[in-house]
């Protein structure tokens, strides 16, 4: 089976699509070489593919003959992803959430709506026309 799609049918990747351009862009490696798309997974492989900065490391035990259900994902691959990759990826989203809030840049359209509205369109103190008299 292609790698591509054996990571869609262990759903590590939504679409053959995704899993296509993870092997094009070099997120994916077996036996520690980075693979094209075509590449056939074999039971006894070890794939590291790389997802939200996380390296899921999987022992493929078995081919799937199609897409499974979650529950059955276990039968056909072994997750040997260490739990420090979670903390790290874990620490790096708590570490950008400390430097920027969502939401605390400029403001939006909707944000700038309410200002107006909130500061009164009738007191000209904040009007350009004020300013230029």
């Amino acid at each position: 089976m292609r790698i591509d799609k054996y990571l869609w049918c262990i759903r590590y990747c939504k679409t053959r699509n995704i899993g296509t351009e993870a092997c094009k862009k070099g997120h994916v490696k077996i036996n520690d070489q980075v693979v094209k798309p075509s590449r056939e997974v074999y039971p006894g492989d070890k794939i590291i593919y790389r997802k939200n900065q996380v390296d899921y490391q999987l022992n493929v035990l078995d081919i799937p003959p199609n897409r499974v259900g979650a529950k059955l994902v276990d039968i056909y691959r072994v997750d040997t992803t260490p739990k420090e990759a979670f903390e790290h990826a874990n620490l790096v989203k708590l570490s950008q959430d400390y430097y920027r809030k969502k939401g605390a840049g400029r403001p939006t359209k909707k944000d700038r709506r309410s200002i107006e509205d909130y500061l009164d369109p009738d007191d000209e103190s904040f009007t350009s026309e004020s300013k230029d008299e």
